[in-house]
């Protein structure tokens, strides 16, 4: 078992949640614990292979829930291997594995519970404004990821990012103001572009962004155009040089305007740093379970939601 933690200090840094917040957050993992368990338990009485109530058998190496909470907030914090997490837990590597994969989703529900998890999908137009009618700005950028070098060429080929000389996958963040993260898009690979991955949760022929002020980078040209809405904010760019046109300067009025979207626009790389204290989002992904590259970064972001409350 890791050393006993100390001080709040020490909480943020193995587990990335204050030492104030974490009575709340248990007792909602206490209960999504507590349904997950009834609920396997009802399948198994319904298929005639479980007769042991709830609770019964074996005792495993955490036995408490504090212990559950700590074991899975500590691996998406430091984000060890299984072989490191398992000698510091006292169980062997493919324990820990299990483990993992049995309580993310455990972690993911109580997280759902407690009303933190950003969206993952609007299926309508009315969907959409339905979640951001509360708001009166909605910032959107893109956020990418180091991923483990695939062995297959086509899946090389697919995840390697120009920008970043590297294997990433990326997701559309939509947040506000106040840092608050009210969506987040689905995986995509890192050859993926910004603005393709845009259109393709939220496409144009739609009015998606019409009654709402959204703030956006210089990675969407073309946003203005396609999209409708007369409140769609983009910076600037700098014109292209030519004998024609041989000095390529913002005049000084959009140099105002640019800042002054900075200053808005800030916000969302702050909400997208706070997801990123979690090292399993930082380090290069070498898990290799289907979608859970995706469901790490949604708990990142409800864990994140939920600290500014």
């Amino acid at each position: 078992m890791i050393p006993e933690i100390r001080d709040d200090r020490q909480q943020r840094a193995l587990t990335g949640v204050p030492t104030e917040k974490l009575p709340t957050l248990e007792a909602a993992f206490s209960l999504a614990l507590d349904d997950e368990k009834e609920r396997k338990y009802r399948a198994g009485v319904a298929a005639g292979k479980r007769q042991r109530k709830p609770g019964a058998g074996q005792k495993g190496k955490l036995p408490s829930v504090q212990e559950k909470l700590t074991f899975v907030l500590y691996y998406l914090k430091v984000y060890p291997t299984y072989d490191v997490i398992g000698a510091q837990f006292g169980m062997n590597r493919s324990k820990a594995c299990e483990n993992i994969h049995a309580l993310l989703p455990i972690l993911y529900k109580a997280l759902n519970n407690l009303g933190v998890l950003p969206a993952r999908e609007f299926k309508t137009v009315e969907e959409f404004r339905a979640a951001c009618d509360w708001m009166d700005e909605l910032l959107i950028d893109a956020t990418e990821r180091p991923h483990g070098r695939p062995q297959d060429n086509g899946k090389q080929l697919d995840l390697y990012s120009g920008k970043k000389k590297r294997h990433t996958v990326k997701n559309t963040i939509m947040a506000t103001v106040t840092k608050w993260i009210v969506f987040v898009g689905a995986t995509f690979s890192g050859h993926e572009h910004d603005y393709n991955m845009l259109k393709n949760e939220f496409p144009p022929e739609y009015p998606w962004f019409e009654k709402i002020r959204t703030f956006v980078d210089l990675g969407y040209q073309g946003i203005q155009r396609d999209y409708k809405g007369e409140n769609i904010e983009i910076p600037h760019k700098k014109p292209r040089k030519s004998k024609n046109n041989p000095k390529t300067e913002l005049s000084a009025g959009q140099k105002l305007e640019n800042q002054s979207l900075s200053r808005v626009r800030i916000f969302v790389e702050n909400a997208i740093a706070g997801i990123k204290r979690f090292n399993i989002l930082m380090h290069a992904f070498r898990n290799r379970k289907i979608n859970m590259e995706d469901d790490v970064i949604a708990i990142s972001a409800g864990l994140w939601n939920f600290l500014l409350l």
